[in-house]
């Protein structure tokens, strides 16, 4: 499958067209089977297969010659219109994808305290070693969106020649945190924040109610209310709950950019320089990557978005179609 060269058209050159369009007009997704997976510090993530290879009759001894792993963004969901767009593709061209929650994002809360963050490897690893184990002549391939794609390439730096994803694409990845969270401190980019926000606050209430999380967070449950952006939110609870110093502590070890370098597997990192989530900071150099990874910066496409033709009621696409022509480019690709 060869990808289109992506191009908007006029009606959406603008950043929060494409940011919003895409969630207004979301697609329906194809019958997915879901399986919990259970951790090995006794909590849960549930994954959501599309062409699942477990239904496959055992006794052939059949398996998937490769398997796409989506990992989604903050508060995101195999129902996010990202997720939906790749999973009907993957159905559509009879590929095997799983969609990994992060911890309390398949609609049930997590058991422990502790959540997921931006840098965290250690969910995700738990993931490849169950396919890898289950399925050990698949290759995996990795799309990490947003957040998601932030802790892929950290885990893709930190495993670097033993990484178990073999071919990887991050989209809209906010790869410096710190400049990402100062970011949507400012102008619309303010809309953003608030509904990713009060989507966070609102687990953190249920948490309490819950006696989940006791006093493991440095707020109380009636100052949950007052954390109103991410740089407050991160220090005084994503900080606190993942072990952490702080607010700086965390962006500066969670982020990703300085694991571009040390990236050892066919990894694609796919920016909009227009991305309202985000700012130049994020944009790595040449020397910054390594020979492993394609960097790919659009003028336009907004934060997950990249509509190139349709119309407004149905908009068409560059992701996808990109995606997956990058993870099958080659005989040692996810094809």
């Amino acid at each position: 499958m060869m990808a289109r060269s992506f191009s908007p058209p006029w009606w959406a050159k603008n950043p929060h067209i494409q940011t919003i369009l895409p969630v207004l007009t979301m697609v329906d997704p194809p019958q997915l089977s879901r399986q919990r997976l259970e951790l090995s510090d006794g909590d849960f993530i549930d994954l959501d297969w599309v062409n699942d290879p477990h239904s496959i009759d055992k006794s052939t001894g059949k398996s998937p010659d490769s398997i796409i792993v989506i990992l989604h963004g903050l508060e995101g969901s195999s129902g996010s219109h990202y997720v939906r767009r790749l999973l009907n593709d993957c159905h559509r061209l009879g590929l095997c994808a799983v969609v990994h929650h992060h911890r309390g994002c398949s609609g049930e809360p997590n058991r422990l305290a502790r959540s997921y963050h931006s840098g965290d490897t250690q969910d995700m690893s738990e993931t490849f070693a169950y396919l890898q184990q289950q399925f050990p002549q698949a290759k995996l391939c990795a799309v990490g969106y947003s957040l998601g794609g932030n802790a892929l390439t950290k885990y893709l730096g930190e495993l670097q020649a033993d990484s178990a994803i073999d071919r990887a694409v991050v989209v809209s990845a906010p790869l410096q945190l710190s400049a990402c969270a100062k970011r949507l401190e400012k102008g619309f980019s303010t809309l953003y924040q608030w509904h990713l926000i009060k989507a966070l606050r609102e687990k953190l209430t249920a948490k309490f109610n819950q006696g989940t999380v006791v006093d493991q967070a440095s707020v109380t449950l009636q100052q949950v209310d007052t954390l109103k952006t991410f740089y407050q939110f991160d220090h005084k609870v994503t900080a606190p709950l993942h072990g952490f110093a702080g607010v700086d502590d965390y962006y500066a070890k969670a982020s990703g950019l300085g694991s571009l370098l040390k990236i050892k597997r066919p990894t694609l990192v796919i920016h909009a320089a227009d991305d309202p989530f985000m700012n130049e900071e994020v944009i790595p150099s040449a020397d910054q990557c390594s020979a492993d990874v394609t960097y790919e910066l659009h003028q336009h496409g907004g934060h997950m978005g990249f509509i190139d033709g349709g119309s407004l009621f149905k908009p068409r696409y560059y992701l996808e179609q990109r995606v997956i022509s990058f993870l099958m480019e080659s005989d040692e690709g996810c094809g």
